[in-house]
């Protein structure tokens, strides 16, 4: 094992500069604090020994193989925007940005693809499919964030019920392994059966196995019109029964969300964003898109009716962008709403059998209640996948929330298992959910996560001390 590692002397300062560039080198007090954590920095504040702008597929071959060749750690950044602690120096080292990497290629529309830098925005992904009449589906709720980041996380978000992850949608890619390789995972191939699926091994492996350095993404026919229900019911466990009947109807929709409308209510009194709808305990807000008016018509009105019949308290259609944004405007600022409104956060991702979402959420609210902490559960109901914030109050110590949010984790974790769900449905291992992993998955399976990363990484020279953790 490579512990300790090397530590970057002022020749390996220079040698880093020598293979990129001076100008985008940074060390010590030079490197702007946003680089010691990603979205959540109670998942770890780490310092990196130095930070690196990458400009191209050669650049980012040759720094890690001078750490590899060195054992020094090296951790790749893109927006910072993950949710994990993924993104962060745990071990010092060099931090590598790939921001410069955004280059977007023309749309190949003989092969519906678009290829694109690691560093590319998803925003101006979607944008230049866009341009072109196409669609790229995959949207996790940040656009700021990079299509590598989404990539190497597997990012799902709300459209994932009708199109699938971003897995789904990745062609293939150039990666460079932790000896500095440069290799190719697969091509842009419809079908591939060429020997192991390695491709689709390492997206969603957060930066541990390789880094992405370009990628071909697969695009859809953009869809003609799209419309949004909202449809508010008594009270949650009614909200949660209707998914399945929506599920169930002819008509396939892009999304279902859930919010209770109390946090309904945190967002309009923190940011004085007020939702559409008033009235009912919860809301489900489902979207459909189409090919024509008239199969939009009819999903709408199929699901209506389905909802009244269910014991919806209404069923408001949203069918402008106006409306429509002032839907999706609120419940795309929950999380801004939910740190307006407590001093701290912490998170449990997990997703359940969507049969079992009401059964995860009342237990989740006892649970967090038994621990004294408020707990704000929402979510993909068409996917299972619950986001439970637990919020703190100004009155708690530091010590107090740190119990209270490790025993409530342990049990949310728990009851996930139990109810046939799996530890994160969207924002992945890091750092933050390392320990609850091993109890969470076994032993045997997480030797066999080391054995992969060992075939990939044997001397942890990658990302360290994240998904899968080495002692020395």
């Amino acid at each position: 094992m490579p512990y300790p590692y090397r530590k970057l002397d002022a020749a390996g300062i220079e040698a880093i500069k020598s293979l990129t560039s001076p100008e985008r080198v940074k060390a010590g007090p030079d490197i702007l604090p946003e680089y010691c954590h990603d979205e959540m920095p109670e998942y770890g504040v780490f310092p990196p020994d130095l930070y690196v702008e990458a400009e191209n597929t050669g650049e980012v071959s040759a720094v890690m193989r001078y750490g590899y060749d060195h054992n020094i750690p090296v951790v790749v950044r893109g927006a910072g925007t993950g949710l994990a602690g993924g993104s962060t120096c745990k071990y010092g080292g060099i931090m590598l940005s790939l921001m410069r990497m955004n280059r977007i290629f023309p749309v190949d529309r003989k092969n519906q693809t678009i290829t694109c830098g690691p560093g590319a925005l998803l925003l101006d992904v979607q944008a230049a499919a866009a341009a072109e009449g196409l669609f790229y589906p995959p949207d996790p709720g940040e656009k700021t964030a990079t299509i590598g980041g989404n990539v190497i996380t597997n990012a799902g978000g709300m459209k994932a019920v009708r199109y699938g992850l971003t897995r789904d949608f990745v062609r293939c890619m150039e990666a460079v392994l932790p000896d500095g390789s440069i290799v190719n995972f697969s091509s842009n191939v419809v079908k591939n059966t060429t020997g192991y699926d390695v491709k689709d091994l390492v997206i969603g492996s957060e930066g541990t196995l390789c880094i992405l350095t370009q990628v071909t993404l697969k695009l859809l026919p953009a869809p003609k019109c799209t419309c949004t229900l909202v449809m508010p019911f008594p009270d949650l466990e009614a909200c949660a029964d209707m998914v399945p009947k929506v599920l169930d109807l002819p008509f396939t929709p892009t999304a279902i969300e859930f919010v209770e409308r109390e946090l309904l209510e945190i967002v309009e009194r923190t940011l004085n964003k007020p939702f559409p709808v008033p009235g009912g305990g919860a809301v489900l807000i489902v979207m459909y898109d189409a090919s024509s008016p008239g199969e939009l018509e009819a999903a709408c009105d199929a699901a209506c009716d389905a909802a009244l019949e269910s014991g919806a308290l209404d069923c408001m259609i949203a069918d402008t962008p106006e409306r429509i944004a002032s839907v999706w405007e609120v419940r795309g600022a929950i999380l801004e709403g939910m740190k307006a409104d407590s001093v701290s956060q912490e998170e449990c991702d997990v997703v359940v059998p969507r049969s079992a979402i009401a059964e995860y959420v009342k237990a989740a609210k006892r649970i967090a209640l038994s621990h004294g902490i408020r707990v704000e559960p929402c979510g993909h109901a068409g996917d299972g996948n619950i986001h439970t914030e637990m919020l703190r109050d100004s009155g708690m110590s530091d010590e107090e929330w740190k119990t209270a949010t490790h025993a409530s984790l342990t049990e949310l974790y728990d009851l996930s298992k139990r109810l046939g769900g799996q530890l994160s449905g969207e924002h992945g291992i890091g750092n933050g959910r390392l320990e609850f992993l091993e109890p969470f998955l076994g032993g045997r399976m997480i030797r066999l996560y080391k054995s992969i990363k060992l075939a990939f990484d044997e001397r942890l020279v990658l990302n360290p001390g994240k998904i899968v953790e080495y002692h020395a």
